[in-house]
């Protein structure tokens, strides 16, 4: 079911599918049906990953009475012949749900199809049973092999309230269906590592309390599910985490395999230990485990992402001599780098081996490597990361005479060169080695072909750029994915074209691709730069209704700042206002962006406020009010922020709050810009307070803020009456600094 609209429509709503509530009809654990029609009993934490989809249903009893339907029972004849696509028909033209064993087998097949029109009909099942309070229906299975299929096609936020909701309502996920979604969460922006930790403690906390291992069996942890999670700690640089889970892996009867080591190697890149890289691959080989060339790529592209491209060369080298003594070769090479500042408990349990490592030799591989095209490739791009785009070429080049054909270029080879010319702004450079891709029979994918598209968007070279998308399409028969047409909108925002731009978001979506954060937030700026928050707006809504999306602060600032650009401040804090009740709180950049918005509209009373809570969440002075919003986090304003509201208080002679910023400037090590300052006063306030005519009243009122004059001019070095000791800087109220005004 395509949930797009036809290209003249500007925007299509998405299906709310991405909250779950199940219950149960019976016990946890209760009979079902199965595919003949006869009762057995069977488990509910059941599921079926790989192979033919499971005929087991759970928590319903469905009897042969119940499958005298007709049409249920054609239904269940198509479903077990694994004619899904005639099942699915007949689904839509009946006008009664089906019972739950084929609703159960057609999620469960439409679910292991692993296609965007298949996962999309499960969806709309399972919707449909939502909105009939008839979740019940479903069985473990089918939810477990959905939540799989929503992981696999990047649905993360879905699949993870599917397992969720599975354990709140007394479901046990297989392992391979739970891990499956940790696993892609773990690698996903965001906070997706986060969420992956919270997820494997819900789980595993549920296994831990069902005391009966048979109820179980399924769903406890296995040597994947550890790799999946502690690669999410590694993302996340969470040494401890790391070393508590490692060593938990033995109450669940797990070993630690070579994926997990590699995992260690990421960590240790994390936690910038160059020096303990080497004892991770000893410790695999003393441990007996098998090594693999993943290890090895893994060891080279940890060295290049330290910028140690000597050691890397080095590691590639030994492999291309066809020696064992990798690890004397690392240990040699990085002797210099161990510190006793490095020391660490975490890693001293994590690898053992590298305690009084001086006293033991290092082991020898237990076999010769030779090095891949993926390992020659690794180090191309650390060339490439050092603008070293001839030694890039060479290494190409060599990788051709390679007498092993693993070494020979692939496509990822030539794309990485593509790539460095591109960044080097030589277009026709890439276009020349893409001619060659083709003449030597490497075809080019994807990547390659938007890797081009971005340079010419990059060099403005707008229609260059859709002339590879068409060569793309049409002469290699790839079709443009979600980066092909985030990388075209992002061209027609560089040239002002806020109109391409939405032309390009609508083709997307008319060509059921579905848009990912970098689509709304690139589309937001299109129009926000253009002067058409309104529009930013429309955009914004829309990403906050995609289940698929998790809105960030980037995007709300993007929003605030398209107002503020136009001096909309009410409508700029309508929208702070609703971040802040979304969770979502204000950084520096928010009030940067309203501070540049106050300014531009000249409402320095609206600076006032935002001064005041910007003082609160520095910490500034212990007569503030509290804010009425919820308790917000501490912020570190920077430069810019506290530049602008100075100059907007000094231009409307507030000078007490002007000398307050001045004095939060210095606190945080920022020089105040007094040249700048001294000139705003002398043009606009040199003639202040010297009106003779004022009443007796309005000179009592203006006292106190000649004083705070008096002490900006001292501040200053202008020329300034004497002012005591006895002068404070909250001697001025604020109300009285905002409804007086200037002589």
């Amino acid at each position: 079911m395509n949930t797009t609209k036809p290209p003249s429509t500007f925007f299509s709503p998405f299906p709310s599918t991405h909250s779950f509530s199940l219950r149960w009809l019976s016990s946890p654990f209760a009979s079902s049906t199965s595919a003949a029609g006869n009762p057995r009993v069977t488990h509910s934490v059941h599921v079926q990953t790989a192979g033919k989809p499971s005929t087991a249903t759970s928590l319903v009893i469905t009897t042969p009475q119940q499958l005298a339907n007709p049409q249920e029972q054609a239904l269940l004849t198509l479903l077990q012949e694994k004619k899904t696509e005639e099942a699915w028909l007949a689904y839509t033209q009946s006008d009664q749900l089906p019972n739950p064993t084929c609703l159960s087998r057609l999620v469960s097949q439409l679910s292991y199809q692993n296609t965007h029109v298949a996962l999309t009909r499960a969806q709309s099942i399972v919707r449909r049973l939502r909105n009939d309070r008839q979740l019940h229906r479903l069985d473990a299975n089918s939810f477990g092999l959905l939540a799989v299929a929503a992981a696999k096609a990047g649905q993360i936020l879905y699949a993870t309230s599917i397992i969720k909701s599975m354990l709140k309502s007394g479901y046990l996920p297989h392992v391979k269906a739970w891990s499956a979604v940790i696993s892609r969460l773990s690698n996903s922006g965001d906070d997706g590592p986060t969420e992956a930790l919270s997820l494997f403690t819900l789980v595993t906390g549920k296994v831990r309390r069902i005391s009966d291992p048979a109820v179980v069996n399924n769903s406890r942890p296995d040597t994947a599910a550890y790799n999946a999670v502690l690669n999410a700690c590694a993302n996340l640089g969470y040494t401890r985490k790391f070393l508590q889970l490692f060593d938990e892996m033995t109450e669940f009867g797990c070993a630690p395999d070579v994926l997990t080591y590699n995992v260690m190697i990421k960590l240790c890149a994390r936690a910038e230990r160059k020096d303990l890289l080497v004892f991770v691959l000893e410790r695999i080989i003393e441990k007996g485990i098998a090594v693999c060339m993943t290890t090895l790529q893994s060891l080279v592209a940890a060295y290049v992402g330290f910028g140690d491209l000597d050691t890397a060369e080095k590691l590639v080298q030994a492999m291309r001599e066809g020696r064992r003594d990798l690890c004397k070769i690392l240990r040699d090479s990085t002797l210099e780098e161990t510190s006793a500042d490095n020391k660490s408990d975490v890693f001293e349990k994590l690898l053992p081996n590298s305690v009084n490592s001086r006293d033991r030799e290092p082991p020898d591989l237990p076999r010769v490597f030779e090095p891949n095209s993926r390992m020659y490739t690794t180090l191309m791009k650390g060339y490439m990361k050092a603008g070293r785009v001839t030694d890039t070429v060479r290494m190409l080049q060599a990788m051709r005479h390679q007498e092993d054909t693993e070494s020979h270029p692939d496509h990822v080879s030539y794309t990485t060169v593509i790539s460095a010319f591109v960044q080097q702004g030589s277009m026709e450079q890439a276009r020349e080695m893409l001619a060659e891709m083709l003449t030597v029979g490497v075809p080019a994918n994807r990547i390659t072909y938007n890797i081009l598209m971005k340079g010419y968007c990059q060099k403005l070279q707008i229609d260059k750029a859709e002339e590879v998308m068409l060569e793309m399409v049409n002469g290699a028969g790839i079709k443009p994915d979600v980066v092909s047409y985030n990388t075209l909108i992002d061209g027609c925002i560089l040239v002002d074209d806020s109109a391409g731009a939405l032309s390009y978001f609508n083709e997307m979506r008319a060509a059921g691709i579905a848009p990912n954060k970098i689509s709304y937030t690139t589309l937001m700026k299109a129009f926000a730069l253009s002067g058409q928050p309104k529009i930013a707006n429309k955009v914004f809504d829309e990403m906050l209704k995609d289940p698929r999306i998790r809105v960030d602060l980037a995007a709300w600032n993007m929003l605030v700042e398209g107002y503020c650009k136009l001096g909309k401040i009410d409508e700029a804090k309508s929208i702070i206002q609703r971040m802040k009740e979304s969770g979502t709180f204000p950084n520096v950049a928010t009030y940067g962006s309203l501070a540049n918005g106050i300014a531009l509209a000249r409402k320095p009373g609206e600076a006032l406020l935002l001064w005041s809570e910007i003082k609160e969440r520095c910490g500034i002075g212990k007569g503030v009010e509290p804010d009425s919003s919820p308790a917000l986090p501490p912020l570190i304003p920077d430069e810019g922020l506290l530049d602008t509201l100075a100059d907007i208080c000094v231009r409307a002679a507030f000078f007490k709050r002007a000398l307050e910023i001045i004095a939060c400037m210095e606190e945080h090590g920022i020089s105040p810009n007094k040249t700048k300052y001294k000139r705003i006063y002398v043009e606009m306030h040199s003639r202040m307070f010297t009106s003779k005519h004022a009443s007796r009243a309005r000179q009592d009122r203006r006292r106190e803020r000649k004083r705070a004059a008096e002490a900006f001019k001292f501040w200053l070095g202008l020329p300034n009456s004497y002012y005591g000791s006895e002068w404070r800087l909250d001697s001025v109220s604020e109300e009285d600094e905002y409804t007086s005004g200037t002589a």
